[in-house]
């Protein structure tokens, strides 16, 4: 269940989304990562800056909080992420046992460039998965977090679609 302490710890992930702009050209993604009330990491999408695929908000996110403690598993954190994690950031949540992943908008509430092209299903996917102590929450602030996105029904150029 969603509580006031999850909606302020996601605007802080929208706040970190919107620290280099907030225009959807600049891939505003953002993610916390809380462990007993502290912001142990909080990063944005790099993957232009740096160059690299793999830079996602939650990669970045959960490679620092890793580094900050000294250890790669996150038990007993919370992961806040803008948008429903991707595949990749999925199973990087899972393989760093971070215990709650909090997510802003999911699939529908944004353009479908952001998700998989076969419209894999991340969230079936860890409920499938081997851990069965990992808690999944979606909806936090949606429409707060959707505004830093393409609408569904953007009409965008192929080019400038993410996953095509």
């Amino acid at each position: 269940m969603i509580s006031q302490e999850d909606e302020a710890w996601m605007r802080e992930a929208i706040a970190v989304a919107r620290s280099k702009g907030s225009h959807p050209s600049t891939s505003p993604l953002g993610c916390v990562i809380v462990r007993d009330g502290v912001v142990i990491a909080a990063e944005r999408n790099q993957t232009h800056e740096l160059p690299d695929a793999t830079a996602h908000a939650e990669m970045m996110a959960i490679r620092r909080a890793c580094e900050g403690i000294g250890d790669l598993e996150l038990r007993g954190a919370t992961l806040y992420s803008t948008l429903q994690p991707c595949g990749m950031c999925t199973m990087a949540s899972i393989w760093s046992k971070v215990g709650r992943v909090v997510y802003g908008a999911g699939r529908d509430d944004v353009h479908p460039m952001y998700f998989e092209a076969r419209h894999v299903d991340t969230l079936s996917f860890i409920a499938d998965a081997y851990r069965d102590d990992i808690t999944i929450e979606g909806g936090c602030l949606a429409a707060d977090c959707a505004t830093l996105y393409y609408g569904p029904d953007a009409d965008l150029p192929e080019a400038e679609q993410a996953n095509l």
